[in-house]
Formats: structure tokens, sequence, C-alpha cells
């Protein structure tokens, strides 16, 4: 029986060592046997790949470094600059998704109007918006607090919301603005808007707000409706108007090209 040898990359050299140095002559190297590992055992010493030795350790390692690097900061300048287009452009996508399966069911609408509006003026919307809608008027009113399903994702809940209301009324103030469900709420709203070409959109604001403020999507809608707005400071002293406005509104068809400048209180600036 011959020499046994541990047959791995450490030990390759001797093999090559044996057949290319003439000068050197290894006396039965032709029957030298791998005794380790146990796959390899039996085999010809020489008859051993060392190609698969010549990988080269240290590059393999430098192309991963450099490609995770890389990947970590596309990630990185992704999260800080684009996460909310990202988001905005999932939950489009949600409500295009939804909008494609309400248009095949053609359900019903459950509500009147969805109130998209911040948490800091949740006084104002139980205390002057509902009662004035729900109990004077009869209309139906789907809130967060109160006709959202629990457990069900928000955004799932929203765009139920928006898509389930004849309309969306969307009270702006400054809170409103910097709240990103908000923004959400809005950008769904504004998609059905134009994907169903309907006036599905009611904007109150409930503060005055300077133009430059204002998102695109106030902007956009600006431009498409080419209307005023509801107003509540500028409603002064004369409150009945903007209810009976703000009524007409809920009451009318949804069809954009009818000219209803006459259902504003008080131009934006």
């Amino acid at each position: 029986m011959g020499n046994s040898f541990t047959c791995d990359c450490d030990n390759v050299w001797f093999g090559q060592w044996a057949v290319n140095y003439n000068s050197t002559q290894v006396y039965d190297a032709s029957n030298f046997e791998c005794n380790y590992p146990k796959g390899l055992k039996g085999t010809k010493l020489l008859d051993l790949d060392a190609h698969s030795c010549t990988v080269d350790i240290e590059f393999i390692c430098f192309i991963t470094t450099t490609c995770t690097t890389l990947l970590f900061m596309v990630v990185t300048f992704t999260y800080h600059f684009l996460r909310w287009k990202l988001a905005y452009a999932y939950y489009i996508f949600l409500a295009w998704l939804f909008d494609t399966k309400l248009k095949n069911k053609q359900a019903p609408n459950q509500y009147d109007a969805f109130i998209s509006y911040n948490t800091h003026d949740e006084s104002w919307v139980i205390k002057e918006l509902v009662p004035k809608l729900e109990a004077e008027k009869g209309f139906r009113l789907c809130l967060h607090h109160r006709d959202f399903e629990p457990g069900k994702p928000i955004i799932e809940n929203i765009t139920d919301a928006i898509y389930g209301s004849r309309k969306t009324i969307c009270v702006i103030s400054h809170k409103y603005l910097e709240s990103e469900w908000c923004s959400r709420e809005i950008q769904v709203a504004s998609f059905r808007l134009f994907d169903e070409q309907k006036d599905v959109l009611i904007l109150v604001f409930l503060e005055d707000i300077p133009s430059p403020q204002l998102s695109d999507y106030h902007r956009i809608r600006k431009l498409l409706k080419k209307k005023t707005y509801l107003s509540w400071p500028q409603a002064g002293e004369h409150p009945e108007l903007f209810w009976a406005k703000l009524c007409q509104a809920l009451k009318t068809r949804e069809d954009l090209s009818e000219d209803r400048l006459l259902l504003t209180v008080g131009d934006r600036p």
C-alpha cells in the first residue's frame, strides 16, 4: 500500500512539485493516495484537480464587500430622499387595485362622505361638523375612530373608507399638512378624483393657509376644479352659509364638468 495523504489545498502543491520538477524524483509518486477527506479517500494524489485551489479568496472578498457597501449606500439614499415617493407609489397602487375590484363589483356607497382630519382638529369635527351633517342634515359620515375596522391595516381602512363614500371631506389645517397619514388620505382621494373623473373631493380650510404651504396635490386640484374652497375662518359671522354650501356640495352630482363655483365660501389666495 502506498503513502496516504490529506488531500486539501494546503498539500496540492506537493503533487505539482513531484510532477513538474524533473531535477528531483519522488519514488512511487503515482501510487500516492488520498486518505482524507473521506470523499477523496482512495483517489490518486496526482489526479487531484489543482484548479479548484486557485480561487482568489481576497478578490472574492473585495467584490462582496464592494457590492454590499454599494447596496447599503443605495438603500440609505433611497430611504432618505425617496421614501415618501415610494410610499406614495405603493399606496396609489393599492388604491388602483381597490378601484379595479370596486368597478368589477359595482358596490353602492356605504357613506355620503369620509371625513379626513388630523387629531388636533378632532374637537371641531366632533362638536361642529358631525352634529350639523349627521344629526341635522341626515348625512352618513365615516370617521376614523368610529367606523374603521379594528385589526385591519390602516391603509386598507383608508382606501375602503374613501371608495366606500360618495365624497371625501378633507379638513385642512397646518397640522393636517404636517401629518403623514392625512397626506396619504388626500393622495388616495386625489387618485380617485383623477381616475374616475368625478368631483369626489371637498376641501374645507379650518385655518387660513398661504398657497405656497399647500402641497402639489392641493394645487393640482385647484387647477383641475377651477373653483374656490370652503373656508371656516372666512365664514365669519355667517356660519349657516358655510354649512349650506357644504351640504350643497355633498348633494351635487360628481360630474367634473359641472360648474359649481357658487358652492364655495371665500377665495383661496
